[in-house]
């Protein structure tokens, strides 16, 4: 285990999926996106799953072309029955032998970086999709897509919180849609192949998921707070701070994606996140200075030309699906989660960007 986990949630995580897990004992599981923030923590926790869950060891193969790895996906763990790849998922990919899950995880997901990098936004979610979704159809694996609670755009206040019915209200022309539309046609790829060639596809939606092991120069809010916190810097609240969202903490999303993974319903898509409680950008400054050791100052500033200003006014899962058919239920609050990561950053971060 690197400093960039934390041994007890990876432990956590697998205690309480140590049931249905039995059900990767002897497989082979393909991962793309193996060193980025949720890959890293599929690495880790099949081997902690090998080590003391499974009767026999689930065997692993990793992804990545570390075009966004950082540090912290640059270093490879070695870990016992996973293998890693350095490889770019737009091109093809041959494997000999058994092949029963394909989890397609990787992406390019911070808006700094699909805003650096467009057209790579575009193919890893594009001709990515469509590599694997080929490759799980000839071995008849089950496949697995990771799109983006991004799919649903800036929701109509009357789908708030969104249900995987919602069809969204995204643009085909603004500084997001390379990320959103590439999402939603990842999406149309899976169903194409469910429907017409019967590949046992699912869609998983994750909503703003948070935890350690995110990168500090990810840029997004809660990586952008605590590296300025650490460097005793006011926060940066962008455009009018009343932009709502709500956060999932990792324990919890990993465990939903792996009920997706295990027990989904082929050809359906799957809300995974927490739905409460929705909070603007102000109040989740609040939050952290409750939390946190002295007054946490913050300034409310423009969008910089780094980080597209287009951002969805709200975000809020509707997860009944997953509830009914999975029995996926967060138990990690809003603050516990903030705590376990504040605490984990103060520990890793260095404060400069």
């Amino acid at each position: 285990m690197t400093e960039f986990l934390l041994e007890s949630d990876i432990e956590e995580i697998c205690q309480r999926l140590a049931k249905p897990a039995q059900d990767f004992a002897g497989k082979t599981v393909l991962l793309t996106g193996g060193r980025g923030f949720l890959g890293r923590y599929f690495m880790e926790i099949f081997a902690k799953l090998n080590e003391t869950i499974l009767d026999e060891p689930v065997k692993l193969v990793a992804l990545d072309n570390l075009i966004t790895a950082g540090k912290e996906g640059s270093e490879i763990p070695e870990l016992d029955n996973v293998r890693f790849v350095n490889h770019d998922v737009t091109q093809p990919f041959d494997w000999e032998g058994r092949l029963d899950y394909v989890i397609h995880a990787a992406g390019i997901a911070s808006p700094y970086y699909y805003r650096a990098y467009p057209l790579q936004t575009l193919e890893v979610a594009i001709t990515g999709t469509r590599r694997m979704l080929e490759l799980a159809d000839a071995h008849g694996a089950r496949f697995v897509f990771f799109s983006s609670s991004e799919i649903y755009g800036d929701p109509d206040p009357k789908h708030v919180p969104m249900a995987e019915s919602y069809r969204g209200n995204v643009s085909c022309q603004g500084p997001r849609a390379c990320y959103d539309e590439s999402k939603r046609v990842g999406e149309t790829l899976c169903y194409i192949y469910h429907t017409t060639n019967g590949t046992k596809t699912n869609t998983i939606r994750p909503f703003n998921v948070f935890g350690p092991g995110m990168q500090e120069t990810d840029y997004r809010v809660l990586p952008n707070f605590a590296s300025r916190i650490k460097a005793g810097q006011p926060l940066n609240v962008y455009g009018s701070g009343d932009q709502t969202r709500t956060f999932c903490y990792i324990t919890d999303a990993m465990v939903g994606f792996l009920r997706v993974i295990l027990k989904g319903v082929p050809g359906e898509a799957y809300n995974i996140g927490n739905p409460k409680p929705e909070i603007s950008m102000v109040e989740l400054v609040k939050r952290i200075e409750a939390l946190s050791k002295g007054k946490v100052d913050y300034n409310i500033v423009e969008y910089p030309d780094s980080y597209p200003a287009d951002e969805p006014n709200r975000r809020a899962p509707d997860i009944r699906k997953a509830k009914l058919q999975l029995e996926f239920e967060p138990n990690i609050d809003l603050d516990e989660g903030l705590k376990r990561f504040l605490d984990w950053a103060d520990e890793v971060y260095t404060g400069v960007q």
